[in-house]
């Protein structure tokens, strides 16, 4: 319709932390409405992340843009919800988050963190308390030349916005992939097009994000 632009027609930046300020990636995302029981959604925009630290409640970290470009893709999948009313109610959850042209050997060392944000710019929750709502993992110190699909070797954790780790049952997975076919754009990988993943909750058993809540999409690197 006249007038109206879609939330993937631009880039913004946005800071996090209490007195430093950084810039971090955001891409905009809408949920789409189909009737097949998976969807994938792939988004793109430059990293916009700044030099300069990052000074939170337990401290301070320095951020950096350790890659000038990275994507995101975002897979959805159908989750019934049944009610008297409707058997058939239900939506579309999101299943994983995907990083992907990452440069591993460029980013060696650093944290790599992803959030949700809703229309109202509040973070969405990815884990089993409300206040875990970012993921992190710890990027392997040297380029891998294999896959890693093992969350304990990456250090996944729960974090709170502000950066503080939360102590609870870790319901989410992760990967790093340097071999096979990228989920964004079906390149080839390798250490310098990598593809990280964040699966939200493989049992969808607790953590079941409806995908229309979803605005935005941060990516931060983190020294």
């Amino acid at each position: 319709m006249a007038g109206l632009e879609s939330p993937l027609s631009g880039r913004v930046t946005s800071g996090f932390g209490g007195v430093g300020r950084h810039k971090s990636k955001i891409i905009f995302g809408v949920a789409l409405v189909a009737t097949i029981p998976f969807l994938m959604s792939t988004f793109a925009a430059s990293v916009t992340v700044g030099s300069g630290s990052m000074v939170f409640g337990q401290g301070s970290e320095q951020a950096l843009a350790c890659d000038s470009q990275v994507y995101v893709a975002m897979a959805e999948e159908w989750h019934g919800a049944p009610t008297p009313q409707d058997s058939s109610a239900g939506f579309f959850r999101v299943k994983s988050v995907t990083v992907s042209n990452l440069d591993l050997q460029a980013c060696q060392g650093t944290k790599l963190r992803i959030r949700l944000v809703n229309g109202s710019a509040q973070e969405i929750p990815l884990g089993p308390l409300p206040q875990a709502t970012v993921l992190q993992v710890q990027l392997p110190a040297t380029a891998p030349i294999q896959n890693i699909s093992d969350s304990g070797q990456l250090g996944l954790q729960y974090l709170a916005g502000d950066g503080t780790a939360i102590s609870s049952s870790l319901l989410a997975n992760s990967t790093v992939n340097v071999s096979g076919t990228s989920v964004y754009d079906g390149s080839t990988l390798s250490p310098t097009n990598a593809d990280v993943t964040f699966y939200i909750d493989p049992s969808a058993a607790t953590v079941n994000i409806d995908g229309q809540q979803v605005r935005r999409t941060t990516v931060e690197t983190i020294q």
